[in-house]
């Protein structure tokens, strides 16, 4: 039979039946079967090397199924269910969609839902019990007429002002939220007093909700927006410094690096993450508006002063895109290598200033200090841009490709690329010098707050010399 297996199955009055299985048959659902295993397995792994790598993510899950676990007694907990009834599903379905990953992504959805349930649901009370003043022949008229006009110029006015930049940025969830309830409430079919008794019940589960949602958040292991966004600040200024240190390295061909490839073009590509960190940081400096105190930044945290530094960072990072585009255009002709040795320690210079620059102000802002370092190394970088600058403007590059012999045409197309990257070192080393300033004044306002805090007898004015330069 080839490839075919025979199996023979006796029925009961004697009668044989064949039944011919294909060996290829199985040998595909065998093969499916271990294709599936095998990407489950990596799944798994991935999934491992995630929760090892930022156990916070973990930890996360963890903290959810806590809260979950807690809101749950309302409903399986006989003198619990008793106070809230039915509506005890809107207290689990609350910690479902506001429990956010950071604690003012949660505080500012927790926030937004209890008061947009409590207007809305107030609101539409009101016009029942408006209507059922009325009269029993009256109210009818009032109830479909005014209902229809509310329900028509809140949803409207609601749904426009979510295009409002304010309003979108903290509590554009709350409008969502006022639109469904003011729907819900005002549609229904309930008596006033039936439905004022909903209402509250509704409202008394979404803030037992958003209660324990709140305190397992800040309590169990807290991941503050504030501080992620610092870390992400941080973390972006190592990968500039990086970024610009290995492009002119490459460039240059400095055979003294020890570097390897992979490493370096990783290295290289960093910049690409300071570019489009924008909507991280406005995001995490939004949420960390509605964050309490904690940490060393006891009265606010200084968001406002980070978006500055990310925005001059994304600014630096521009600079070094341009680079690298310069850096990778290919030159078939090597005429050039006789110019790039009459900058090629100068720009080696100039970036790896502006790369230990980068570093430092990466290390003073991690741990939350001033350096007197920062001051003394763009000096370095003002020197070594004058001196670039210089040798643009005298005509020592023209004169060595002259006395080569080489044309004027050939001359300017292969110098073009060489003062290019010059200038784009330059207005970096002018970007760089951008972002010390943004992190001084983020230092000036933190020793300024632990000031304000020593004054007032809440700290140790010990502390104060720590972040003294």
């Amino acid at each position: 039979m080839g490839n075919e297996v025979e199996w023979r199955i006796k029925a009961r009055d004697g009668s044989s039946v064949e039944i011919l299985v294909l060996a290829e048959r199985f040998g595909r659902i065998k093969q499916w079967i271990e294709g599936l295993g095998l990407k489950l397995v990596k799944f798994l792994k991935k999934a491992w090397e995630l929760g090892v790598k930022d156990p916070k993510k973990f930890i996360h899950g963890i903290k959810v199924a806590t809260a979950l676990t807690l809101v749950s007694l309302f409903y399986y907990v006989k003198p619990l269910y008793d106070g809230v009834e039915g509506n005890a599903m809107w207290a689990v379905m609350t910690v479902v969609v506001v429990f956010q990953y950071t604690a003012g992504e949660t505080i500012s959805k927790t926030i937004n839902r209890i008061c947009a349930t409590s207007i809305a649901g107030l609101l539409a009370i009101g016009v029942h019990w408006a209507a059922s003043r009325a009269g029993d022949h009256v109210e009818p008229i009032i109830v479909n007429v005014s209902l229809f006009l509310l329900v028509l110029w809140s949803a409207s006015a609601t749904t426009f002002s979510r295009f409002i930049p304010t309003i979108k940025a903290r509590f554009d969830y709350g409008a969502v939220i006022f639109i469904l309830t003011f729907s819900l409430v005002s549609i229904s079919g309930y008596r006033v007093d039936e439905l004022f008794r909903m209402t509250l019940e509704r409202i008394l589960t979404i803030v037992i909700g958003t209660c324990f949602c709140i305190i397992t958040s800040i309590t169990i292991r807290p991941v503050w927006a504030g501080q992620e966004l610092h870390l992400s600040i941080t973390t972006n200024m190592d990968k500039l410094a990086n970024s610009l240190d290995v492009c002119v390295v490459q460039y240059f061909n400095d055979q003294t690096s020890s570097v390897s490839d992979d490493e370096s073009d990783k290295k290289s590509l960093g910049y690409k993450c300071v570019l489009s960190s924008k909507a991280t940081e406005d995001s995490m400096a939004k949420f960390a508006r509605w964050e309490p105190a904690h940490g060393r930044f006891r009265f606010r945290h200084p968001w406002k002063q980070y978006l500055k530094v990310g925005t001059s960072m994304r600014t630096c990072a521009a600079c070094i895109d341009a680079l690298v585009g310069c850096v990778n255009i290919e030159n078939k002709d090597h005429h050039i290598d006789h110019m790039k040795e009459q900058i090629s320690g100068m720009s080696l210079r100039l970036s790896a200033n502006c790369a230990s620059v980068i570093r430092e102000l990466a290390k003073t802002s991690r741990n939350m200090t001033k350096s007197s370092k920062v001051d003394i190394l763009v000096g370095e970088i003002n020197s070594a841009t004058q001196e670039l600058q210089q040798v643009l403007k005298s005509n020592s590059i023209t004169n060595v490709t002259k006395t080569q012999g080489l044309s004027p045409q050939l001359v300017l197309t292969e110098t073009f690329q060489l003062l290019a990257l010059a200038s784009l070192l330059i207005e970096i080393a002018a970007r760089v010098e951008d972002i010390v300033k943004d992190v001084q004044q983020l230092a000036d306002w933190l020793i300024s707050c632990l000031q304000t805090l020593s004054n007032l007898s809440i700290i140790n004015p010990k502390i104060l010399k720590i972040h003294a330069p």
